[in-house]
């Protein structure tokens, strides 16, 4: 769970680091972080508080490595500690995200946001290695894309076994049996992908996107792997939804093969069963089940 400390308690620890805070206000929270909008100084700045600093340091290997004109990763100017949680400061991408901004707008910023993800998968891998999630110095711990996929089954990465009561053992077989059959079919690329790309992540002024935040999730693979993750999630929220029909109207190169896009589908849906089981969220738990039915019902047997 995300902390919940008081603003005092925050403020002591920034300001005794870095300065006066002048200003506060409230910004859109992500599901790890408190977030705040400080100003310090003359500059608008992004305070987070999260239980442990390794995404914050992540960020800032990112931004870092990859941050480009067409690429825009704000930068982290620093990280601390309040008392046994962790903040990040960082500059301020101008806009809203893409989950915040009205519906009639989005069709107005969909094409710049299909170019940000072609922009990633061409991102330069230097001084990295591995396949799957990385860490804050771009090692991952994956041998291949399709070990990072497989590993999904696998004990030492999801405890299965303690979520067989919220989900069902014969439902939790036959969808990770069903995943590890199409595993084989899936290519082996080794590209930059965000791994939680299209909504809250993802910074608008309505015309360009302005920033690309938050890459704890952040993989080297298939960039393919980002355009699932908007298609899996189109029916929860209209941004995803307009981004789907984006890519089927007007770049449906970009979906590749349909049986990997489907594959990819039912990992995220798995991943996102497995953490809504774990933090006793049922309501994203069923509709992650329903969803992973819908998906597995339209793979070929």
């Amino acid at each position: 769970m995300k902390p919940t400390l008081l603003r005092k308690t925050i403020a002591e620890a920034v300001e005794r680091d870095l300065g006066p805070v002048s200003q506060w206000s409230t910004v859109s929270e992500g599901e790890e972080s408190q977030v705040f909008g400080i100003r310090l100084g003359d500059e608008d700045l992004i305070l987070r508080i999260n239980n442990v600093a390794d995404d914050f340091q992540k960020d800032a290997f990112c931004q870092k490595h990859f941050a480009t004109s067409e690429l825009p990763i704000p930068e982290v100017l620093s990280i601390g500690a309040v008392g046994p949680f962790s903040y990040c400061v960082s500059r301020r991408a101008a806009g809203v995200t893409l989950q915040d901004l009205p519906t009639a707008a989005l069709p107005d910023v969909i094409g710049s946001v299909a170019g940000v993800l072609r922009t990633i998968a061409q991102s330069p891998l230097h001084e990295t290695r591995g396949y799957g999630r990385f860490d804050a110095r771009g090692n991952a711990e994956h041998s291949s894309w399709r070990d990072f996929l497989a590993s999904i089954s696998l004990g030492q990465h999801y405890d299965w076994k303690s979520v067989e009561t919220s989900v069902g053992g014969p439902w939790l077989e036959r969808h990770l049996s069903l995943f590890m059959d199409f595993v084989p079919q899936c290519p082996e690329f080794r590209c930059l992908v965000h791994g939680d790309f299209g909504s809250n992540n993802v910074l608008t002024d309505g015309v360009s996107i302005t920033g690309v935040i938050d890459w704890s999730e952040a993989l080297f693979g298939d960039p393919l792997y980002d355009v699932a993750n908007i298609f899996f999630w189109r029916p929860w929220l209209a941004c995803m939804e307009a981004q789907a029909r984006y890519f089927l109207e007007c770049e449906p190169q970009a979906m590749g093969d349909p049986v990997v896009l489907r594959c990819y589908q039912l990992r995220i849906g798995l991943q996102q069963i497995h953490e809504a089981a774990k933090a006793g969220s049922e309501e994203d738990l069923r509709w992650a089940m329903a969803r992973c039915e819908a998906l597995a019902a339209d793979l070929p047997v």
